[in-house]
This record gives structure tokens, sequence and C-alpha cells, in this order.
């Protein structure tokens, strides 16, 4: 991994965790600035994505690990509706989740880069993955899908939250609640 590659995996991190530990205020830069900063980083880094051999079943399960790592940080979060105002609470867990999450990528990358770099080679090649490039965006898709699915999940719970209020329900949404939104209950 580049000195650029770990700068911008432990300026995420600190991101994330800065702009979401403890309660915050539900507002549009809430979901403005990470679909911004995922329309960037996709342009920057999602140059010939390959899509040779089984390159594309590899990316898409970066994709399925994102998405999975972004419902799972989306669950430990709390939404509530005071005075009109929507707050979003995240606490160790949301960030246990993120720290697991980019800290395996940059993990897996240090060691498929130096002492595993022959185990990823001969897995590449008994399941016709191409190269570095295939690893390098199946961890990128997967970033952007963790941020996509986090940002998307936390504004249906907000419009469950909201709602719910308006219809006169409790104005508080957990874990609990926001699981049956996305499997179609409420």
């Amino acid at each position: 991994m580049s000195l650029t590659q770990w700068i911008l995996n432990v300026g995420l991190l600190a991101w994330v965790l800065l702009r979401n530990i403890g309660a915050r205020p539900v507002t549009r830069s809430t979901f403005a600035v990470p679909l911004l900063i995922v329309g960037v980083a996709a342009v920057a880094f999602l140059r010939g994505v390959p899509t040779a051999g089984d390159d594309v079943t590899l990316e898409l399960a970066g994709v399925g690990a994102g998405v999975a790592a972004g419902a799972l940080a989306t669950a430990f979060t709390r939404m509530s509706l005071r005075r009109g105002r929507l707050t979003l609470r995240a606490g160790a867990a949301f960030a246990a989740v993120w720290v697991a999450v980019i800290g395996g990528r940059v993990a897996f990358a240090e060691w498929a880069t130096h002492s595993g770099a022959r185990a990823v080679g001969e897995f590449s090649m008994r399941h016709h993955i191409t190269g570095a490039d295939a690893w390098t965006a199946a961890c990128v898709l997967m970033a952007l899908a963790m941020v996509l699915t986090r940002t998307a999940l936390t504004a249906a719970v907000a419009g469950h939250v909201r709602r719910r209020h308006s219809l006169g329900g409790q104005a508080t949404a957990v874990p609990r609640e926001a699981t049956a939104v996305f499997a179609g209950r409420s």
C-alpha cells in the first residue's frame, strides 16, 4: 500500500468517526457530503475497472460486503425527533464496525503486497482473477457501497421517523424498527 492509500484510509476513518460519533443533527449535509465524497472517489479510483475472468465476481463480492457493512453500521445508530429536529446518535459499536472494515481492508492490502503476495497470486490464478487492479477495484467498490448504503439507510430511517411522528407515533427509531422498515414492515 502506498503512503497515499494509507493517508486516504486513515483520513476516511477519522472523518467518519469525527462526523458521526455522539449526537449529531440530521441536516442536508448528513446526506450530501457522503454522496459528494463517493462521487469524487468513484471518478478518481474507478478508472478502467477490470472485467476479464472472474474479476466482476470479485468486485460484486466487494459491493456485497460493503452493503452488509453499511447496513450493520446503520443498525448501530439511533435516530430521534425532538422539537421537530432529527438527531442521529452513534457510539462504540458503530465505530467498531468502521474500524474493523477499514482496518481489515488495510491489513489485507498490506498482507497482499508483502508476505501474502504469493497466496493472493495463487488464489487469483485458481479463481481467474486477473490481478491487483481487480482486488483494488473490489476494495474501492466495497468502501463506496458501505458509504452509499449507510447514507441510503439513514435517509430511510429519517423518513420513517418523520412519518411515524407525523402520525402521532413514538418519535424514536431504534435498530429493530429500522430492520422492520428495510424488510418492508412498519
